[in-house]
């Protein structure tokens, strides 16, 4: 990603309204560098979708601006604003072979077709299809169909490239090959991407920097181990990865650290992050991988009784469920090679963790 945040695409005080009641975008300010990877990443009516769509030209900003390259696009249409498009459906033309879908942007911009078959045949390459260039959509399995929606979208050569869920459609394993590949070509080509998914690990995989949606607001933005290892809310903490959580009272504050009461009166140390005084509630975020068994004294500052409730074997670790503190869904994650991986079920054990990685957020 670009050092710095040059402003190619703007929402400026941006707002949408289906109905002229519910504001299902709300005031939303968003900067996005040229040459960056963005991921609009949230649930299902968060706003992403909507965001994308009136960048597109698909959808009209109810109030506020959107602006490309400087200038404001609110009245441009979606065919007159030079950005590629990649859909979830692939929205190929089945009647025309794979190298008529890749000229068909290109003859709509009245290229020569010297300079188009040259495009066309640069953009397969690009995706290694050079051979398919004769096929038509019903030919392809659905990976290469995707490849071939994502040539289109590049072979005109825009500066902004929109994606919509595209890899929704796809297996799991072919889903997260795809995921590699359109990062590699975004690496290559320099292009900016701004992308829509709910899928925390294809957002976390492929961006330069995350949005996380909710209820039509930006709740945090920020490079993926940003938004992994320091959320800044409950909402982002709980969504992205996962995560164990207590919910209790603020009972000190010392600087950037804080005492939190629990339910069962057990005292956890945390580190201060969306509370302001004594007697706040608040939710403690918690990820399972920073959890450790059997901790040496004096190790961690907080380290509280557990007992195992229940073992997954997923290969690289154990998936271990605990009770503590009054929560009986506990996760912790034991490397398979550990030599706390012969746990059973039933075992009363310790379990510790460091301040730095509790993190005190909103109620």
């Amino acid at each position: 990603m670009p050092e710095t945040d040059d402003g190619f695409v703007e929402f400026r005080n941006v707002q949408k309204s289906y109905d002229g009641e519910t504001l299902v975008v709300k005031n939303l300010n968003l900067s996005i560098a040229r040459g960056e990877f963005l991921t609009m990443l949230g649930p299902s009516g968060s706003g992403k979708t909507t965001c994308l769509m009136m960048l597109a030209g698909f959808e009209s900003a109810t109030f506020g601006d959107i602006v490309l390259n400087g200038s404001a696009i609110n009245s441009v249409a979606p065919h007159k604003r030079g950005i590629g498009m990649v859909f979830q459906n692939y929205a190929l033309f089945p009647h025309m072979t794979v190298a008529e879908n890749l000229a068909f942007p290109l003859q709509v911009r009245k290229m020569d077709k010297a300079t188009t078959a040259e495009k066309v045949k640069r953009a397969l390459d690009m995706v290694e299809l050079g051979e398919m260039g004769g096929r038509r959509p019903a030919q392809l399995s659905g990976g290469q169909q995707q490849r071939v929606a994502v040539a289109r979208a590049l072979v005109f050569e825009p500066d902004l490239v929109l994606m919509d869920e595209p890899l929704g459609a796809l297996d799991k394993t072919l889903r997260e090959q795809m995921q590699y590949e359109i990062k590699h070509i975004h690496e290559s080509l320099g292009v900016t991407v701004v992308y829509v998914t709910h899928d925390q690990t294809e957002a976390l995989t492929m961006s330069n920097r995350i949005a996380v949606f909710d209820d039509g607001i930006v709740q945090q933005l920020a490079p993926p181990e940003d938004l992994y290892e320091r959320p800044m809310n409950a909402f982002c903490a709980a969504f992205i990865g996962e995560n164990n959580r207590f919910h209790g009272t603020v009972a000190e504050i010392n600087g950037d650290e804080c005492v939190v009461r629990l339910a069962d009166g057990t005292a956890i140390r945390a580190l201060k992050v969306n509370v302001d005084k004594k007697g706040d509630r608040t939710t403690l975020s918690l990820r399972p991988e920073r959890v450790e068994i059997a901790p040496e004294a004096g190790t961690y500052p907080n380290v509280v009784p557990a007992r195992v409730k229940e073992l997954i074997y997923l290969g690289d670790h154990i998936r271990t469920r605990v009770s503590v503190c009054g929560n009986d869904d506990f996760i912790v994650k034991v490397p398979n090679a550990s030599r706390h991986a012969r746990l059973t079920v039933g075992d009363t054990i310790d379990v510790g963790w460091s301040l730095e990685d509790c993190r005190a957020l909103d109620g």
